[in-house]
């Protein structure tokens, strides 16, 4: 499916906890807004087990005010679905609460989790990003008014964390890279709003360097493209989706020079 330019320059983000979108994306977003787009990041969660100290209206709490902090930075609006960290689902409620989302804000351009990740809370973000994409300008797909210009959108996967398909442990290969080595420093910023979670991934995952453990993996896939710093993604390219690639169009076939 070819599609000419979109009506609507609208891109969201749409990914399971606060801090998925400033890791994965940020990055490519503010190169968005730097060519007039609107931007919208969503999360399925607040990250209410994002903590290991504070109970879980407090933290998601915390997080929500975090999340809503780093998209006002970036210039985008922030949104929550209010599920529950590790309980993400694809069932008829929260699919519809997802199409709901994407009737409001009508995306042209839309980033989600690849298929498979090392959580089930993003592959299940995964397939109600998937469906939410096919569905929402379906004239009756949903009760909301369909905006003009809503149509099935540009689809792409940002990468899985540390790059790799958690099951086979092979590096997942991209079908486009964005430079983001100009704007490395504001991506570092708006991942710092999200304070809480330097101290849970430390505690939990045995991570630190929160800022360094990004900007190495941006390292990684800028050095694939003979660059400083990209962010990466696999397009969705099956019926009906638009098979053209928005985002070589805008930024350059692998990288801007």
């Amino acid at each position: 499916m070819n599609q000419s330019p979109p009506i609507r320059n609208v891109a969201l983000a749409f990914l399971a906890h606060p801090d998925d979108a400033e890791f994965l994306c940020a990055g490519t977003l503010l190169r968005l807004v730097e060519h007039d787009w609107e931007i919208h990041i969503a999360t399925a969660t607040a990250g209410d087990c994002g903590s290991i100290t504070l109970p879980a209206d407090q933290i998601a709490k915390v997080r929500r005010g975090e999340a809503a902090t780093g998209a006002r930075m970036l210039g985008a609006t922030y949104h929550c679905l209010e599920e529950s960290d590790v309980n993400v689902v694809f069932d008829k409620t929260a699919n519809r609460k997802v199409i709901d989302l994407f009737r409001r804000i009508a995306p042209s351009l839309v980033f989600t989790h690849p298929r498979l990740d090392y959580m089930s809370d993003h592959e299940q973000v995964h397939q109600l990003a998937r469906s939410a994409a096919f569905a929402y300008s379906i004239p009756n797909a949903s009760p909301l008014p369909l905006l003009p210009g809503s149509t099935i959108p540009w689809l792409y996967y940002c990468d899985p964390i540390e790059g790799c398909d958690p099951y086979s442990g092979k590096v997942v290969r991209p079908t486009v890279h964005v430079n983001i080595t100009q704007v490395m420093d504001r991506k570092s910023e708006i991942l710092a709003c999200h304070a809480s979670q330097r101290e849970w991934l430390r505690a939990h995952h045995g991570m630190d360097e929160y800022i360094e453990s990004m900007k190495r993996h941006g390292a990684m896939r800028g050095h694939q493209v003979g660059i400083e710093y990209a962010e990466s993604f696999l397009q969705h390219q099956g019926h009906p989706f638009p098979r053209s690639d928005i985002l070589s169009e805008l930024f350059g076939i692998n990288y801007i020079q």
